[in-house]
């Protein structure tokens, strides 16, 4: 550290603690070399995570914007706030997980999709209407046939014998 009053770059740490906000140590300095006292301030530099979009432009993540589009997917829906958190905190660990710190919005999206096709139908085919990107209604209707055709069969009952 330089000594702000005589440029020396030797100097010991007289006291350190955690500032007041919390997201950095302040150290108070005395410099080796004219006697004097500085403080100086430590923190952690954070490389933001970025997401890389269809057109190539990069942007900052931002978990509110997964939560908006998926509050707006599952609107009426009987979906817990608490499930759409899950959602965008898996979201948000896959952007963590990056080792280069960016990932393209499609990846997100397939995640997504994936968890909503799981939770709820409807919040799934809205949320794909935006995200796929539907030209018309029959690119509309073939993902719905898809759907309909990949759910469950519904059991059936039994009927209870009269006597």
């Amino acid at each position: 550290m330089r000594c702000p009053f005589c440029n020396k770059t030797e100097d010991k740490v007289v006291d350190s603690r955690e500032a007041k906000d919390g997201d950095s140590i302040r150290r108070r300095r005395e410099c080796l070399g004219c006697g004097r006292r500085f403080t100086s301030y430590e923190r952690i530099d954070e490389i933001p995570y970025m997401v890389v979009k269809k057109d190539g432009r990069r942007e900052k993540f931002e978990r509110g914007k997964i939560m908006s589009g998926l509050l707006r997917a599952s609107e009426k829906r009987p979906i817990s706030s608490m499930q759409l958190e899950e959602i965008v905190d898996k979201i948000e660990k896959y952007v963590q997980d990056s080792s280069d710190k960016e990932r393209p919005t499609s990846e997100l999206g397939k995640i997504i999709m994936k968890e909503l096709k799981k939770l709820d139908k409807v919040a799934y085919v809205r949320f794909a209407s935006v995200y796929l990107e539907f030209e018309d209604v029959s690119e509309f209707m073939k993902e719905l046939k898809y759907l309909v055709t990949k759910r469950k069969p519904a059991k059936k009952r039994k009927k209870s014998a009269k006597n």
